[in-house]
Parts: C-alpha cells; structure tokens; sequence
C-alpha cells in the first residue's frame, strides 16, 4: 500500500483489485452453499435473498477481473478462506461481517481509482458497492440488528 501523503501505483492497484477479486469469490462461494443449508420458515426469504447475491458477487468478479487486465495484471483465482456453521444466525453474521469489509475495501478504492485518474473504474467500483450496501442491509435486517458504521475497523452491530 501506497504511504500515507503518497500516490498509490498502478502495480499497488492491481494486487487490492486481486484482493478485493479473491473476496468476491469467496462471497460466490458463502452465498451459493448458505443459500440451500438455510433452515427455517424465518430464513427462507433470505436464502432466497442470498441466491441473488451470488448472482450479483459473479458480476462483480467479472468486473474487477476485466479492471485487473486493464491495470496490466493477471486477475487471481483463489477464494478467500469462507466460514461455515450449523447455526443460521451465524453464517449470516458471517456475511454481515465480508460486506462490512468489502463496503469499507471498495470506498477506498473508489479514491485510489480517482487518485490515479482512473475516473471510469471508479464508476465500476461504485455500481459494485451500490450492490453490496444492498446485501448489507439485506443482511443486517434478517439478522434484526442495525446497519453498523463500516467508517471504523471492526465495526459490529
């Protein structure tokens, strides 16, 4: 990462857009096996709920692999490591968490795109994170807590 009062690099870039690529496939993967182990009437309209999301995350995969190329780089293909549990509550606070992440990951990137003059990747980036505050709050509704303030680390409803 670029160092603060700095101008981030192309190379830098790319290696958060392959960060941020690794995290969406891990979303994929959340999203697709959450969606069909979900259980009970209270969770049926979030599993459905989570089926479009995958969707969604593919889409964003796809973009920010088309922006690596672009930069010059090789998009990766490994996931992130993705959490699983028995307890519904628990897988959906496990996505809460990645969306809370990936929401603040994007913002920045959003600055760093501009920061580097790449005025149409940014726009890119703020269609994916328009989604992603839809999953948020998607989310955070079906787990009944509020919508934390992902503008501090670590933040938790």
């Amino acid at each position: 990462m670029a160092a603060a009062g700095s101008k981030i690099t192309r190379e830098q870039l790319v290696d958060l857009l392959n960060d941020d690529l690794e995290r969406e496939y891990q979303a994929i993967i959340a999203y697709v096996v959450y969606s069909q182990v979900l259980k009970g009437a209270e969770y049926m309209n979030i599993a459905d709920e989570l089926e479009v999301h995958a969707g969604e995350e593919l889409q964003h995969a796809i973009t920010l692999a088309n922006q690596i190329d672009y930069l010059g780089g090789m998009p990766k293909v490994t996931p992130k490591p993705v959490k699983t549990s028995e307890d519904a509550k628990e897988m959906l606070r496990f996505d809460l968490d990645n969306e809370n992440e990936t929401i603040r990951n994007y913002r920045q990137r959003v600055r760093q795109c501009e920061e580097l003059g790449e005025f149409g990747m940014a726009e890119h980036i703020r269609k994916i994170l328009v989604d992603e505050q839809d999953h948020q709050i998607a989310l955070a509704t079906a787990l009944g807590v509020d919508i934390p303030d992902v503008t501090k680390p670590d933040e938790r409803a």
